[in-house]
């Protein structure tokens, strides 16, 4: 319940506490007096998208503040929590906004994101305005308020799912049969590439192997001769001969110079043994330059095809492979597609089956809701004098989708043996009034705690009409707290609490206020409604009898 609202430099308010109640608080003033500024206002706490220019002229900010009761087991308690945000008996609202539309939210001093607010402005307040009309009147959005009136979300969600699971199983179908009928366009070019990739074997990494090794055979044939050549000059007609030469003539008269020729000696034995080493290796590679000109050719054959095969398909030659396995798959859908389009099939079926029975389930669930939204709204009329009227919810068939296989509408019958037609042409200007009040209160959710704002549901009304409409926003009062801006005296005087808003020019200046009225004043205010700018004692009496209901 909406305990206080402090405003602070927003609009036309330069500052103002207002404190509300339990029960019937009525807002009056004259038009344009700024009653709408106070929902404004609400709003901005409250985390409604709204204008962003809200702060007064002139100055750097303006602040809404409001603070709500919360009864034990209240819904804003699992948001504060969700939130992690503090919880008390008590929910402190604040918001700020700057001169540039930039705004910060707080939740019990902490800060909190408008979507925050917006989450607890949901279990908070329901607001029914002249906007609303426009929703109700709409056919278009009679079944979600029927589903709303039955408590049918969980119903209805079960049949989202089960659409969602049929869309995915037909569309499953649907691709599986296009890839069949695809491959099976195809069916020739397949067997053909898949027996030619198959007969070729193309292997990863192939393409760079051959590239190589084709390189090397190349290279022996330019190097070879330079190679032979070198071994030639290290065998015995070369270093090899004319080393061994010089040692046996070292050795002939080694004997004769004193050890002086011991250490060449062994210099040369050395170089022999390392020539003979460099000599094996070198004739160890020359063997491997010999090349078999058929391998040469071989190899340039296979990496020649395998580019070409390549270029064929449009893809790398390292990607052959794995081209060969997905048209190997393709070839696999068609000769395997029946089998698995007729399980394809069987599941589509299947979850066919399960959203028809979620969406009759819904079906029957709807219909008795409807009798249900029948019954209530004739309890409604009667107390507006519309107890000859009949309301009627249709419920019919309509294609299925996402929200079941129903079509609603509300039509009425505002005259015994009439037939019914829709709400916006059968119900004239103040009766339309009427039954939309009823359909609010009847729609409207019962939450312990929740405050019902009506922005001047009574319009288009007067007299004993606008009695039984004001008798009626205060029995619903009863049981809940209900804010109402109005224009009618007759609802006015009903009101448990009265706020009058004025609009006054100080100094070339502005400003609205609101003011709670205490008895006399409140006598006055019927009074003006009743009888214009001028205030006789006749209005005041009429506005006494009002008051004395």
């Amino acid at each position: 319940m909406l305990r206080e609202l402090t405003i602070r430099d927003i609009l036309l308010i330069e500052e103002l506490d207002l404190d509300f109640h339990p029960g019937l608080n009525v807002l009056t003033g004259e038009t344009g007096a700024g009653k709408s500024i106070l929902l404004d206002c609400l709003g901005l706490v409250l985390g409604w998208r709204g204008r962003a220019d809200i702060a007064r002229q002139g100055a750097s900010e303006g602040e809404v503040g409001a603070v709500f009761d919360l009864v034990p087991g209240h819904a804003a308690h699992a948001v504060l929590e969700e939130a992690g945000l503090p919880r008390d008996d008590q929910l402190i609202l604040r918001r700020i906004t700057s001169a540039d539309g930039r705004k910060r939210g707080f939740v019990n001093d902490r800060r909190a994101s408008g979507e925050v607010l917006r989450a607890l402005s949901a279990t908070l307040v329901e607001l029914h305005g002249q906007q609303d009309d426009r929703g109700l009147l709409d056919p278009r959005g009679h079944r979600d308020l029927l589903d709303a009136f039955g408590g049918l979300e969980p119903l209805r969600d079960r049949v989202r799912s089960a659409w969602r699971a049929l869309a995915a199983a037909r569309k499953a179908r649907i691709d599986a049969e296009e890839t069949v009928a695809r491959a099976a366009r195809d069916a020739d070019f397949l067997r053909h590439a898949v027996a030619e990739l198959d007969a070729f074997a193309p292997e990863p990494g192939e393409d760079d192997r051959l590239d190589a090794h084709r390189r090397r055979m190349q290279m022996a044939g330019r190097i070879r001769d330079d190679v032979a050549r070198a071994v030639d000059l290290m065998g015995g007609d070369g270093a090899e001969g004319r080393i061994a030469e010089a040692m046996r003539w070292l050795e002939t008269v080694a004997d004769r110079a004193d050890g002086a020729l011991d250490e060449p000696l062994a210099a040369l034995g050395r170089a022999l043994a390392e020539l003979g080493e460099a000599q094996m290796a070198t004739e160890g590679f020359l063997e491997r330059l010999d090349v078999d000109p058929f391998e040469l050719e071989r190899t340039e054959e296979r990496l020649f095809a395998l580019r070409g095969l390549a270029r064929k398909h449009d893809v790398l030659p390292d990607d052959l492979a794995d081209l060969a396995d997905d048209l190997r798959r393709k070839l696999a859908a068609i000769d395997g597609g029946a089998e698995q389009t007729a399980r394809l099939r069987q599941e589509e079926a299947a979850a066919q089956a399960a959203h028809d029975a979620a969406a009759a389930a819904l079906g029957a669930a709807r219909r008795e809701a409807a009798g249900r939204l029948d019954a209530a709204m004739a309890h409604e009329l009667a107390p507006l004098k519309l107890e000859r009227a009949v309301f009627r919810t249709d419920v019919s068939d309509a294609e299925p989708g996402p929200d079941g296989c129903d079509q609603v509408s509300f039509t009425v019958a505002t005259n015994p043996g009439a037939p019914p037609g829709p709400l916006a042409r059968i119900a004239s200007g103040g009766e339309l009034s009427r039954f939309l009040l009823a359909l609010k209160v009847c729609l409207t959710g019962r939450s312990d705690g929740l405050t019902m704002i009506f922005d001047e549901i009574d319009r288009g009304v007067g007299g004993a009409t606008a009695d039984a409409v004001g008798r009626r926003l205060a029995q619903v009062a009863q049981a809940s707290q209900v804010l109402v801006v109005t224009h009618s005296p007759q609802v006015a005087a009903l009101g448990a609490h009265h706020f009058r808003v004025a609009k006054s020019v100080e100094a070339e200046v502005t400003r609205t206020r609101v003011a709670a009225l205490d008895p006399e004043a409140r006598v006055d205010e019927i009074a003006r409604m009743l009888a214009g700018d001028v205030i006789t004692d006749a209005a005041r009496s009429a506005a006494r009898a009002l008051l004395a209901r």
